[in-house]
């Protein structure tokens, strides 16, 4: 009987990690339609220009009316990329390709959540800015605002008092890297507006077009024409992977067969089947270059070299997932020990939802052509590359070592000092007196106190390598958000929505408080 008892306590105290661990996992159950609505959500707060009827974010108004006049070109609109009020071309172009991408492959998940309309919204609101700031066939505004003077002030974007020069790529200053992202964001936002608005589709594919054109011919970095975006946005990868990127999107918009002619060709000499890349990003489109063009080993017309070269950019691919995976034989993205992936200190989390978005398309890629990944380190089915891919979702969400949710706005949880300019000061709505440049930092920046305007969808820096996370406005490396951090999870959440019972689940508005405003 002694014995009896003993066995049993024991046994209980063996099973008590796997019960623990099976609630945490119900505990841990996500509304995935409520995440993809706060992520769309994010886009309008990010808004420059004249804001519509419709607005939801109430907080925000009007700014950045006169970007261009100095030039003498229209160049209102588009998005702030972060927490600051520089309207940067490359991130901004990149940011649309994911959200076209995202609508693209789950547009049917996005409209079953009742999130399509938003979805276009927040598209057409980048695509009709680089439509204006397309000015010629070889001439394309590549940013508004300075960076320098921008960070030296700490103003809510209605208050802008710094520099709004604007700066162009052209023949002879040319930006090949800067066209191509463009001219792909473009093209697979054409793919989007093709039913609902045929003629916008045309217009945007006709730029797309021209854009290509003009990188293709007049090659040269943008970093080395525009000398202000070095220290922010400096194209480390140079120019080739987005030709690449910009050709294979306009091969999908078009069907044209030169297009993946020129993939194919410059396959190698342009890094497309040479370089076995672990991140992707607004810089490096190497892993996405090489996942669109193994989708096209979908298609039964190839040519037998294409299908050979398309084969190669498959291998790349598939290098990138199994690092990601960490079963590339030692050549692995690291994690932290809660289980994220870890590129670099400062935002993180771009290479993570961005990782998490590829993952899922790759996912389905592999079901559709009825196989595995097989790795150095083992085989992998397609539904183990999307839990994966879930799984970094779910940690963004907040399983988490923190518990905590760094999309801002999603759960109980979640950053309240996000490094954000206007939503860490007073709405302009609320008070439309002048806050000056340093006053923004003497009365605001420095405040203990939450934000008082919450940037709902917002995707921070998140954590440091071990899970560590300080909610402090200072602390920009983890605590700024970026609209490219957000838009691949527009994808990401639409398929675990579509897996998650596929209706319109409730949407849940966080608490905010009487003067919190949404």
């Amino acid at each position: 009987m002694e014995f009896s008892i003993s066995f049993n306590i024991l046994f209980f105290f063996l099973l008590l990690p796997t019960v623990l661990i099976n609630a945490a996992a119900q505990e841990q159950e996500f509304s995935y339609s409520d995440a993809l609505f706060k992520s769309l959500l994010y886009f309008e707060a990010q808004r420059s220009g004249h804001l519509p009827y419709n607005q939801r974010v109430s907080w925000r108004h009007h700014s950045g009316l006169t970007d261009g006049l100095q030039q003498g070109v229209d160049l209102v609109g588009g998005y702030y990329d972060a927490g600051d009020h520089v309207k940067f071309g490359l991130p901004m172009a990149f940011t649309i390709t994911m959200l076209a991408w995202s609508v693209i492959e789950y547009g049917d998940a996005i409209t079953a959540a009742g999130e399509l309309n938003h979805a276009l919204e927040a598209i057409k609101w980048g695509t009709d800015y680089f439509v204006k700031a397309h000015t010629q066939p070889n001439v394309l505004w590549a940013e508004v605002g300075d960076g320098d003077t921008d960070h030296y002030c700490w103003q809510r974007p209605e208050d802008m008092t710094t520099s709004r020069r604007a700066y162009k790529i052209d023949e002879n200053n040319p930006g090949s890297d800067l066209a191509g992202e463009t001219a792909a964001a473009l093209a697979a936002s054409s793919i989007v507006f093709r039913k609902s608005n045929p003629h916008y589709s045309h217009l945007l594919l006709h730029h797309a077009q021209q854009l290509f054109e003009f990188g293709d011919k007049y090659r040269g970095r943008y970093d080395s024409s525009i000398g202000a975006v070095k220290s922010y946005y400096a194209s480390v990868s140079g120019y080739k992977d987005e030709l690449l990127w910009a050709a294979l999107w306009l091969h999908r918009a078009t069907g044209g067969g030169h297009y993946l002619d020129y993939a194919v060709d410059k396959a190698h000499c342009f890094g497309g089947t040479s370089w076995a890349i672990s991140e992707f990003s607004w810089d490096v489109k190497y892993a996405g270059v090489q996942i669109i063009a193994a989708q096209n080993l979908l298609r039964r017309e190839l040519q037998p070299n294409q299908k050979h070269i398309l084969e190669q950019y498959r291998s790349k691919a598939e290098h990138y997932v199994c690092s990601c995976l960490g079963k590339n034989n030692g050549s692995n993205v690291d994690r932290t020990p809660g289980g994220l992936l870890y590129i670099r200190q400062w935002n993180n989390m771009q290479y993570v939802s961005s990782a998490a978005f590829l993952l899922t398309v790759f996912s389905d890629f592999l079901k559709s052509m009825g196989t595995n990944l097989h790795c150095p380190n083992g085989t992998v089915t397609p539904e183990e590359v999307l839990s994966f891919a879930k799984s970094q979702a779910d940690y963004i969400l907040g399983s988490n070592p923190m518990n905590i949710s760094y999309l801002v706005g999603f759960g109980t949880k979640y950053p309240k000092r996000v490094h954000h300019r206007g939503a860490s000061m007073v709405s302009y709505k609320e008070n439309k007196g002048f806050i000056g440049c340093t006053q923004g930092y003497d009365k605001w920046y420095g405040r203990k106190d939450e934000n008082p305007n919450v940037v709902v969808g917002a995707v921070v820096g998140g954590p440091d390598c071990q899970d560590n996370f300080g909610d402090e406005r200072g602390n920009y490396m983890q605590t700024e958000a970026c609209t490219y951090n957000t838009a691949p999870l527009v994808g990401v959440f639409a398929k675990l929505h579509s897996l998650s019972g596929g209706s319109i689940q409730e949407v849940v508005f966080p608490s905010y408080g009487s003067s919190d405003n949404y």
